[in-house]
């Protein structure tokens, strides 16, 4: 570490006159832009305040000289002469948004020794978006270079300075202490005030309730609950923005205009043009693919149904097939406009339709088989869920005195009949039987749930793994509270596989409705809560706690791209009163409130994915097995994967921070992390700050696990649950998001109707026609790629630090990732390992790291683990 020597206020000073000489310095930045154009008029506007000698300042900060001690009670690092950069008026930038670098002509002497960090100020009318500085042959130390990313606002929007500090890492106890107050400012300026409402100028990062779902002011049915602050309705923390209350709940914050994407994050949190151009163009897409079959269902017999499979396979097949080769991809190339390169894809996808879905692209008919159906819940979009049987028939949770008798109604002979020859003990001995089980999750609310359109069960799907190592459905138990009051308990039917007849048909929907709760649960569970949600408050913490010098930063920030901005928007119309999640999953305007009961089970250590398989029972300890686990299901895709992924990021995390914190003393001390892992609890998951299961963070073991679990949430985890969604349920007959009736009972017409037609009854019964588009529209957008994404093991800018040991590690981890990749493709190949292609012929992927691609094309390609939740 640099160390800090000052002399002595008896020591003789140096009469002898500093030389002095220039330092030459490069920003490259990005002009103000409206998507993918720069704004010319507020770049006309810059130019004539350049013009006017308002330009764009620098001052250099010396880490190792003291400002005069005159008037000064704390040491500050002595200011260079204000540097203004060249050229802005005279240099030519495109329409197109883009970098630019600028050079200024810096005054140095030796009395300014080396600079640490400097300031910039920003006369000029408009914001821009400052990536880096380099100042090139500082006297005696080199190349210094500043790793900048943010948007710098006129002056006037700040009550203080913009400080930018060089890209080499600091424990605050080894911090240059001439750098010291110019850090604990920064972190003070991000921790804003605490009251009013935010422009798009702070750069605060907040606390807040998620009070800002519903809309009261329009009427008692657009009121929700607010999320957090209660025992009742605990929640992780959202970002502040500080709008006023509605006028009829004070609780509740008013909300934006529905169609607002201005919704309040820290500037340097929102998208930047690249990634929002990709955006809207998915969105536009993806609107006019609604459209076109809502209008022609105006003029069908059915309005708002599909009446036959071959109704939905229209979604995907015809439309307008653009050219696939060198001719598009030459247009592509020369159009500068990335909202246009996205609705010009050169991928095969088909104008005016929806892609096909991986699921259905070898075989129209596979999703159907019972193969499938389980395989999914080893490799499909909600791998995190299924778990090992031991105890029969299983026994609810619930309390007894609210819910009465919640336990498994299964009887052995409903089953054994179809497990090839072994008995339940032997199978239960054996670690044979699994279930997905999502009855006591859903059951507290299922009355409620029923009230609305939706009619479904909560279900219990119980499961043989076979000698091949594939698992085969056994039975499947729907449930409803009893009809004369919940405390009666449930009234449960259980339906086992049949081949042909009608019973073939009702074993079927019996699969929907598994389905149905499965991809409730994911949607607002696996996915939105235990990722988006959770993350966030470490988002916030991070940059109110840690300096950016500080090396946890370093290391957690590229997990943190991108995701307040997608809550926030989330927030806005997807999640909220009467949004898009409420109109296209079953429980309806009871999601988010049924999440919130749902997160009082979360435990932080268990979302590490050792700590998940053992509570499942989908593994067992065993320190002679790679990772020191032995998996129940050896042919697990998601977990055999995802322990390799687990690993590497595990041995990044131990490697790195062992750089800085040679021992367990070195974490207790630094008042940074603990002050950060202290809000964390505190604030950012405070309804949870009382738990046991927190680590202290007293060693570097503590430390490292915490680190690595919040990289694998954000990056890995979040891509298994994310980026299958179109592949698996972009055909939504694959899985539905909601129920429209029960199970028809014989005798009724409903049954007569699944007797002669059973597709009709199908459809009939889960999505209708415009909630699968709107549904299948926002999976769409949810699982593609962005063009400027980063993936795990790849960082923004190669110089995110100038510690060697820190780089030389990071390398070593995206080469782990790389064998991985090429292991994952190898194992893909292997026909002994069922589960990883399937009946469907789609190979497991969802996992695959693409650290190696560095294309930059994005797209729904089903595989690729960004670093951060980005979308």
């Amino acid at each position: 570490m640099d160390t800090v020597c000052l002399k002595k206020n008896n020591e003789k000073p140096n009469l002898k006159v500093s030389e002095s000489k220039k330092i030459r310095g490069t920003a490259v930045l990005m002009k103000k832009n409206v998507l993918d154009f720069n704004d010319m008029k507020a770049s006309l506007l810059d130019r004539i305040h350049e013009f006017l000698g308002k330009g764009v300042s620098m001052q250099l900060i010396s880490a190792t000289h003291p400002e005069p001690a005159a008037n000064r009670l704390v040491l500050r690092g002595k200011l260079g002469k204000i540097a203004y950069l060249d050229k802005w008026i005279t240099t030519i930038t495109s329409l197109t948004a883009g970098d630019t670098a600028f050079s200024a002509s810096i005054d140095w002497d030796e009395s300014m020794g080396v600079p640490g960090a400097l300031m910039i100020t920003n006369h000029h009318h408009s914001q821009f978006y400052l990536k880096t500085i380099t100042l090139d042959d500082v006297p005696g130390h080199g190349r210094v270079h500043f790793v900048c990313n943010s948007w710098v606002y006129p002056a006037h929007r700040y009550k203080y300075n913009r400080i930018f500090f060089s890209n080499k890492a600091y424990l605050p106890s080894q911090t240059p202490e001439l750098l010291l107050s110019y850090r604990e400012e920064e972190l003070s300026n991000l921790r804003g005030s605490g009251s009013g409402e935010l422009m798009e100028w702070d750069r605060v990062y907040d606390y807040d309730y998620y009070n800002d779902l519903g809309s009261p002011d329009k009427g008692p049915e657009y009121a929700r609950q607010v999320l957090g602050g209660s025992k009742e309705y605990p929640y992780p923390r959202r970002g502040r923005t500080g709008r006023k209350p509605t006028k009829t709940d004070r609780n509740s914050e008013s909300r934006l205009f529905l169609l607002s994407l201005d919704i309040y994050v820290p500037r340097d949190e929102r998208f930047g043009h690249v990634k929002f151009s990709d955006f809207l163009a998915y969105a536009l897409k993806s609107l006019v693919q609604i459209l076109l079959p809502e209008l022609r269902s105006l003029c069908d017999k059915t309005i708002n149904e599909f009446d036959t499979f071959e109704d939905v396979l229209d979604l995907y097949e015809g439309g307008i097939k653009l050219p696939n080769g060198p001719t598009l991809k030459k247009l592509r190339d020369r159009v500068p406009w990335e909202l246009l390169k996205e609705l010009l894809r050169s991928d095969g996808e088909r104008f005016l339709k929806f892609p096909m879905p991986d699921v259905i692209k070898v075989d129209k008919s596979a999703w159907r088989t019972d193969e499938e159906f389980a395989r999914e819940m080893l490799a499909g979009v909600n791998p995190v869920n299924i778990t090992r049987l031991q105890e029969f028939p299983p026994t609810s949770k619930l309390d007894l005195k609210v819910y009465g008798n919640q336990n498994s109604s299964i009887r052995k002979e409903q089953i054994e009949k179809n497990m090839n020859g072994l008995s339940v003990e032997e199978a239960i001995r054996s670690n044979r039987l699994f279930i997905l089980d999502h009855h006591d999750a859903l059951m507290t609310y299922l009355r409620r749930i029923n009230t609305t359109t939706t009619k479904t069960y909560a279900t219990r799907t119980f499961l043989l793994l076979q000698e091949d190592g594939t698992l085969k459905p056994l039975a499947i138990e729907l449930s409803l509270p009893h009809p004369q009051g919940e405390h009666h308990g449930a009234v449960s039917k259980v339906f086992t596989p049949v081949a042909y007849g009608i019973e073939a048909s009702v074993w079927q929907l019996a699969k929907a409705y598994a389905a149905v709760n499965d991809s409730g649960y994911h949607q607002l569970i696996s996915h939105w809560l235990n990722t988006h949600a959770v993350i966030e408050p470490f988002i916030i913490a991070t940059n109110r706690q840690l300096s950016v010098l500080h090396p946890i930063h370093k290391l957690l920030q590229p997990h943190f791209r991108d995701t307040m901005n997608i809550n926030a928007l989330a927030r806005q119309i997807l999640i909220n009163a009467d949004g898009v999640l409420e109109k296209t999953v079953f429980p309806a305007q009871y999601a988010m409130e049924m999440s919130a009961v749902i997160y009082k089970n979360w435990v932080f250590t268990e979302q590490a994915l050792p700590a998940d398989l053992l509570k499942r029972g989908m593994a067992i300890s065993d320190p002679s097995s790679p990772h020191g686990l032995r998996l129940q299901i050896e042919d697990y895709p998601f977990a055999v994967d995802g322990l390799e992924i687990w690993s590497a990021i595990e041995n990044w995390v131990t490697e790195y921070c062992s750089v800085y914190y040679a021992t367990d003393n070195v974490v207790r001390s630094d008042i940074e992390l603990q002050k950060w892992w202290e809000e964390l609890r505190n604030e950012g998951h405070g309804d949870k700050k009382a738990e046991p299961w927190w680590p202290e963070m007293h060693t570097r073991a503590e430390l490292i696990q915490s680190c690595t679990i919040i990289i694998w949430v954000a990056s890995a985890l979040h891509a298994a649950v994310n980026f299958g969604q179109w592949p698996y349920a972009g055909y939504l007959l694959n899985r539905p998001t909601i129920s429209r009736r029960f199970m028809p009972e014989p005798g009724t017409a409903e049954y007569a109707e699944l007797e002669t037609n059973p597709d009709v009854a199908f459809l009939k019964t889960i999505t209708s026609q415009l909630q699968t588009l709107l549904g299948v529209s926002l999976i769409e957008v949810l699982s593609r790629h962005a063009t400027d994404e980063i993936y795990l093991g790849q960082r923004d800018t190669p110089e995110w630090t100038s510690d060697g040991e820190a780089l030389a590690a990071f390398g070593r981890f995206g080469e782990k990732l790389i064998e991985i990749e090429k292991r994952i493709t190898e194992r893909n190949r292997d026909e002994r390992l069922k589960n990883r292609v399937g009946p469907i012929k789609m190979p497991y992927t969802l996992l695959y790291p693409s650290t190696s691609d560095y294309s930059r094309e994005g797209g729904l390609t089903g595989k690729g683990i960004p670093n951060s939740i980005s979308i």
